[in-house]
């Protein structure tokens, strides 16, 4: 018969050969996103060390009160908006972006674009 693919088991596959090259430093730490299907998480890590250092997500009651009418779209800028504020007070204003295997679309992309916009280079 025909064995269908499981999509998750190849983005993981994707993440896996992406976390080859890519690597969070304390001076350059990564930014990483999640996607559920109904909520966005992003966290900003430090790989040598093993530590979340700031993190923000659709979850946190400081963002579930904002989404209000938002889409997902909205909803993953905002999530972007509020990891990079939070990294800035922590004092990290450069990262790596790791879009954890999906494609670089959408509410991925969103996040992305909310982070940059509130100062976050990558």
């Amino acid at each position: 018969m025909f064995k269908k693919t499981d999509r998750n088991e190849s983005r993981k596959g994707r993440h896996l050969r992406v976390r080859k090259k890519i690597s969070g430093t304390p001076q350059l730490p990564r930014l990483c996103v999640f996607r559920s299907l109904n909520h966005m998480y992003a966290q900003v890590v430090d790989d040598t060390q093993g530590r979340t250092l700031v993190s923000a997500s659709t979850m946190d009651p400081a963002i579930r009160g904002q989404l209000g009418e938002l889409d997902k779209k909205g909803a993953s800028k905002l999530v972007g908006k509020v990891v990079a504020e939070r990294a800035v007070q922590a004092g990290i204003k450069q990262v790596v972006f790791d879009r954890g295997g999906y494609v670089y679309t959408g509410r991925v992309a969103e996040v992305a674009a909310g982070a940059r916009e509130a100062g976050l280079d990558f």
